[in-house]
């Protein structure tokens, strides 16, 4: 099978008759079939994305496709389908079918996209690692022993193996990010309230941000400006107009851009990683950009903060699934209490109890003033610093992780060290603005290294024309 990097790939060979729709589905299935040992998906869509395929391949024919005819999606196993499987990659949602579509994913439909399946991901898209799922780990295509990042790992190794060409995740402290950072392909968070929520089950609803993952900046830029945009479902979204952002990339400007002094000085960062980055970091200068070091004065204050947020955010958020309406029911109960008792303990995962646990503790009267108050006002310092350091410098760039993929398993007697590995990337969601990972290197073993490259609110259009620039 031909590899294809991009929709404009596949649209050629299209248009010369090198291959159709229905070829392609057959071909990515071929892939998913002989990659199963990675673990990435839960549920593919063979019958039914053959059957679309075909119906794309007609409206190719008579000119009537919409603008991504052609392109074979997968989706995170956090966002609404109907008719489809839908459980957050746990077992208390065992056997639940969505009632309804995610807008990004009906936006996707609409303009032809074939969804193929759906990724296995970290429960409730809680990790780092995707190893906290109930269906199992996800496994690195570049090396079956190590880790893809997570929550998004399923969705991340779908794009890498050449399971589909464009896959969509969500991001609530750099589960795009940093799994793409894994991975080696690109990674966009767009703004807090750029793409509507509708649709994706809820973990951090102040944090959650569904992304994109893709192998060109071009498919990501397209993706983005269908998916984008105001939504009559979702109170939180932005009115703001959807730029053309597949038009209106231009990778030939001159930036100001500030680089984190903690992302190419500490010694908590791998020396593979802080030699790549500043490497990009003497190109973009030898390129005429200007360049300076920055320090984030609030960066060790942004990792508990963010723990402290979400875990309370998602207290609250998981209180529904108590097994009186749907999903997982425990089978051994004798009263209503026992009932939320037991379906909670035996249906959620252990990472899972330990986040809602720790919310329900923070929120507790005797401890929310001196965690979540305090936390929500570091989330607001965080924000205004960041709001600084964009009033001067048109991007931040660090490494979009510290170190590469580590091994299955290395952090399962040190959790809190995998907790740490996020701080590079907590930060953006706390402070709801856009960031891209893309692929810059690799290290010693050939593990992919990543960029993170943070802007102001809805700047996406700038990262975008900014990362084509180091890709090109």
């Amino acid at each position: 099978m031909k590899k294809y990097s991009s929709l404009a790939d596949i649209k050629s060979d299209i248009a010369e008759g090198k291959t159709n729709c229905v070829q392609l589905v057959d071909q990515y299935l071929a892939n998913i079939k002989s990659k199963q040992h990675l673990n990435a998906l839960v549920e593919v869509y063979a019958d039914e994305a053959l059957q679309t395929a075909r119906t794309v391949d007609a409206k190719i024919a008579t000119g009537t496709a919409g603008r991504l005819a052609g392109m074979v999606v997968t989706i995170k196993d956090v966002l609404s389908y109907d008719g489809h499987g839908l459980q957050g990659s746990s077992k208390i949602l065992d056997k639940f079918v969505a009632q309804y579509t995610a807008t990004a994913v009906q936006r996707l439909i609409d303009e032809d996209a074939i969804i193929i399946g759906r990724n296995n991901c970290d429960e409730f898209a809680m990790g780092s690692s995707n190893e906290k799922s109930a269906f199992g780990p996800v496994k690195n295509d570049a090396d079956n022993t190590r880790v893809p990042g997570g929550s998004s790992g399923g969705s991340a190794v779908a794009v890498q193996a050449d399971m589909c060409l464009v896959s969509l995740g969500s991001d609530t402290g750099g589960s795009v990010r940093q799994p793409a950072s894994f991975c080696g392909i690109i990674g966009l968070k767009p703004t807090y309230s750029r793409i509507s929520r509708w649709g994706l089950i809820a973990y951090a609803s102040s944090f959650d941000c569904i992304g994109i993952f893709a192998k060109s900046v071009e498919d990501t830029a397209l993706v983005l400006e269908i998916i984008a945009g105001n939504d009559d479902k979702d109170s939180t979204v932005s009115q703001k107009p959807v730029p053309a952002y597949l038009k209106e990339i231009n990778p030939n400007k001159k930036y100001k851009i500030a680089y984190l002094a903690d992302g190419v000085d500490s010694e908590g960062v791998q020396a593979d990683v802080r030699e790549c980055t500043q490497a990009q970091i003497q190109t973009l200068s030898a390129q005429g950009h200007s360049l300076t070091k920055v320090k984030l004065d609030l960066l060790e204050y942004a990792v508990p903060t963010y723990y402290i947020l979400t875990t309370a955010e998602a207290s609250s958020n998981l209180s529904r699934y108590d097994g009186v309406k749907f999903g997982y029911r425990s089978p051994s109960t004798t009263d209503l209490m026992s009932m939320y008792k037991k379906t909670r303990s035996e249906g959620f995962g252990t990472e899972v109890k330990k986040r809602i646990m720790l919310g329900t503790f923070v929120l507790s009267a005797s401890y929310y003033d001196a965690y979540y108050t305090k936390a929500q006002k570091i989330r607001r310092l965080i924000k205004n610093e960041f709001d600084k350091i964009f009033s001067e410098y048109d991007f931040l760039i660090m490494p979009t992780s510290p170190i590469t993929a580590f091994k299955l398993g290395e952090f399962s007697n040190d959790e809190l060290a995998m907790y740490l590995a996020d701080i590079f990337t907590v930060s953006a969601n706390i402070a709801g603005i856009p960031g891209v990972s893309i692929p810059v290197g690799n290290d010693q073993t050939g593990l992919p290294i990543g960029l993170q490259i943070l802007a102001d609110d809805f700047k996406e259009q700038e990262l975008l024309s900014f990362s084509k620039h180091i890709l090109n």
